[in-house]
């Protein structure tokens, strides 16, 4: 092949340029295509392609005049791509390859800035320094800023000038004082200007707003609402009720507005304990200073003063009704035991705290403290004393509850004023126009007391033995031999830190030597020695017993030789006797019905009886694989056809094993019975099962019923058929015809619809057939036609 020639490009044409938004009364030039083989004779003809090609762009296709019939947006596209060609006016034959050219859409100034991310919200704190940096803010131009000044842009403040500036160039706000209080004013509307061109004269502009809030800082100190506060509380007020509120102010927010108060020293020089009880008669008025502060302080803001306040407090207290008052929170008293009823155990004593009386309260024991009345208080004066004996040794302790209630205050009946120097106490006669009431006590004025009385402890009991002894000795024992250590105890507070000496009443001590027992199983002899225990220091005595069994031993030995046991042996009274027999006999009783039901259940089965027994079932236990374990046994011997029945005289063939014989049983005079005959043709039945060889080796269903010669229509076993599968298949009714006249009619149904289902498929075959033919004579036409397409093509 020849070398590829590379011609000369004869275009003559420069890149075009079209000014965006450009609006005419007619289309507008932007440019012509030549090539230096047109002759200016009329055949050489230009034509455009490309995109806007025919719409955006048309050209004259004698002149290669190109003009733009419509104005364009630069921001929409910026560019077109379009392709040149000139052809032979004649022969439509392309004078030079087709080129590409690129009209450029000329940027104007006609978008203005826009702030996308507008309007804008900013912080920053109260007081801050001149050129603290706010938030900054950007426009964008969508024009081409890459030719004029129209995408340069420059920030101006058009509202806030007096508080911010921006910086012209990077949109920066920042703060234009130093002193923007949020307290007075704490949010700032700004509005900006972006403006291209650089700023100058005839460039566009856009807007937006910033709003600026102030964030609060601590430069503000807290200040009390009133200088002086005044409150009032009741004397019976719990500790911890609240008695007044004192409030302050803070012009600052959040945490910096926190307060804490605190109490000061007061007029007497001591601190003021606001959770503490108090009382109108020991004082009935406190007046303190109290501080209010800020936790936290801005240490930039001092100079303005301390960031805290003072005010002075003055609580009076109340003068109220109070209950009385016992002189003790708790009283301790003693009371010796045995003392007799009436014995003094102490007193208390309460006042009046209002009055500073005594003699208007009156003294009560709770019964609850005192469920046994073992004391008695006297209303008046609150003498305690006792209502029964105390016993230690019983109760040490004793705690009761006091209770002193207010009497009710005398009054006058008819209202007259009475002199107030009377003294309700004098003796002598006092003659008044008014009447003088006594009221009830009050309720509500009670107070209680706890009281623990002791128990003093007096030697009033007698040592005693701590235990019950039981012990034992030899008959050979000599004389001086220890059998038992005793020990005693005294129930009196420091009763066993005295002597208590032992000893036996004399007319019982032995004065001569025991005799030695027999050895024999009971000779043992027992002895209840009793002891007097007495007190060394107060002399008082208590008696004991002792038992000590003597006997026998073993010689020179210390141990008593085993006894036999004297227990009576155990035995069983008439009534459980007579119970066990009961029981004896009931058993023996069911054992005997359930013998007797299960014999006649037995006989009930037997097939040599007098009635008729052909229904019964005979069963052997040998087990084979079942039906469906053709491998097991020869299945030809199950699809042969049932054979007649033996005749009574036959002989089955038998193994090596002997037929069991059938035992005889006699039957009515005139020949053998029903039940021998039928009995006799079972066990033959049988043993043909079980001895013939060709028998399937597992438990099937034998017929042992007489029925004749049979049926005509023979057997209609599943097995008898399963070898004639593949015959029947051919033809349906052909052994129904042979079950005789009964069965015509079904023989005729199968057949009409063997003949059926034999033309149905004669017909799908026939259909199958014709669609091959089809589709054989439609692949050879495709593969003939193929190579005439080809040719046709070529």
């Amino acid at each position: 092949e020849p070398p590829p020639v590379r011609f000369r490009r004869s275009w003559i044409w420069n890149q075009f340029f079209v000014i965006e938004e450009y609006a005419g009364p007619e289309p507008v030039l932007i440019g012509r295509l030549h090539t230096d083989m047109d002759r200016n004779d009329g055949r050489t003809k230009y034509v455009l392609r490309g995109e806007g090609a025919g719409s955006v762009f048309v050209i004259d296709e004698k002149t290669g005049n190109i003009h733009v019939t419509k104005p364009l947006d630069r921001e929409e596209k910026d560019e077109y791509r379009l392709i040149a060609t000139a052809t032979d006016r004649q022969t439509e034959r392309a004078l030079e390859p087709s080129s590409q050219f690129i009209i450029r859409v000329q940027d104007i100034n006609d978008n203005p800035p826009v702030f996308d991310e507008g309007p804008y919200s900013a912080t920053v704190p109260e007081m801050a320094n001149i050129g603290t940096s706010i938030i900054q803010v950007t426009a964008t131009d969508a024009d081409d800023p890459t030719y004029g000044n129209s995408a340069r842009l420059v920030y101006t403040l058009v509202q806030g000038q007096q508080y911010f500036s921006v910086d012209p160039q990077t949109g920066i706000l920042r703060t234009a004082v130093p002193d923007m209080d949020r307290e007075t004013q704490d949010q700032y509307l700004v509005v900006l200007q972006a403006k291209d061109m650089g700023g100058h004269l005839g460039g566009l502009s856009g807007t937006t707003t910033v709003t600026v809030m102030l964030t609060d800082v601590n430069d503000n100190p807290p200040r009390f609402t009133q200088s002086m506060w005044s409150f009032s509380v009741s004397e019976l007020a719990i500790p911890g009720a609240e008695v007044g509120r004192i409030s302050a102010s803070d012009a600052d927010l959040g945490d910096n507005a926190k307060l804490e108060y605190t109490i000061l020293e007061g007029e007497t020089g001591d601190t003021f304990n606001i959770t503490g009880a108090v009382d109108y008669e020991s004082r009935s008025s406190y007046s303190f200073s109290v501080e209010v502060l800020n936790p936290i302080v801005d240490p930039r803001f001092l100079r303005r003063g301390p960031f805290k306040d003072r005010a002075s407090i003055r609580v009076a207290v109340l003068d109220a009704d109070e209950p009385p008052r016992f002189s003790r929170a708790r009283y301790h008293m003693d009371v010796s035991e045995n003392c007799p009823p009436a014995c003094t155990v102490g007193r208390v004593s309460a006042v009046d705290p209002d009055t500073g009386l005594t003699n208007n309260i009156r003294f009560s024991i709770d019964p609850q403290s005192d469920p046994e009345a073992l004391f008695r208080i006297t209303p008046d004066s609150g003498l305690i004393t006792t209502a029964l004996e105390l016993d230690r040794e019983r109760e040490h302790w004793h705690n009761i509850t006091v209770i002193a209630t207010q009497r009710g205050q005398r009054s006058f009946d008819d209202g007259e004023a009475c002199p107030l120097n009377v003294a309700w106490e004098t003796p002598l006669p006092i003659h008044l126009n008014c009447g003088l009431t006594q009221l009830p006590d009050n309720p509500s004025q009670v107070s209680r007391v706890l009281v623990a009385i002791e128990t003093l402890d007096l030697n009033d009991n007698a040592p005693e033995l701590d235990r019950q002894y039981t012990t034992a000795m030899c008959d050979s024992s000599s004389s001086g031999q220890v059998v038992q250590v005793l020990r005693a105890i005294d129930r009196d507070e420091g009763g066993n830190d005295s002597a208590v000496y032992f000893s036996i009443p004399p007319d019982l001590v032995l004065l001569s030597q025991l005799q030695p027992l027999s050895r024999s199983a009971s000779s043992t002899l027992t002895l209840y020695v009793p002891l007097i225990l007495r007190d060394g220091t107060s002399g008082l005595t208590s008696t004991g017993t002792v038992t000590v069994s003597i006997c026998p031993c073993l010689r020179g030995g210390t141990v008593c030789l085993p006894q036999q046991s004297t227990l009576p042996s155990p035995g069983l009274s008439t009534a459980a006797l007579l119970a066990i027999l009961a029981c004896v006999a009931t058993l023996l009783a069911v054992s005997a019905l359930s013998l007797s039901l299960r014999r006649q259940k037995r006989d009930s089965l037997s097939p040599l009886e007098e009635d008729d027994v052909r229904e019964n079932i005979i069963t052997y236990d040998d087990e084979g694989g079942g039906e469906a374990d053709t491998a097991a046994f020869d299945i030809a011997a199950l699809q042969r056809r049932p054979a007649r029945a033996c005749p009574p005289n036959a002989r089955a063939p038998v193994r090596r094993s002997r037929i069991p014989a059938a035992r005889g049983v006699p039957g009515a005079p005139g020949g053998p019975s029903l039940a021998l005959r039928v009995g006799e043709f079972l066990r033959l039945r049988l043993a043909q099962v079980t001895f013939d060889p060709s028998q399937p080796p597992y438990d099937s269903v034998q017929v042992y019923g007489l029925e004749g010669t049979g049926s005509r229509a023979g057997s209609l076993s599943s097995l008898e058929s399963e070898g004639e599968k593949e015959a029947e298949k051919e033809d349906w009714g052909g052994g129904l015809e042979e079950w005789g006249p009964q069965f015509q009619k079904l023989a005729q149904l199968f057949k009409e619809r063997e003949k059926e289902r034999e033309d149905k498929e004669k017909e799908d075959e026939g259909a199958k057939r014709e669609n091959d033919d089809k589709e054989e004579s439609e692949r050879e036409k495709k593969e003939g036609g193929e190579p005439v397409g080809d040719e046709e093509k070529d």
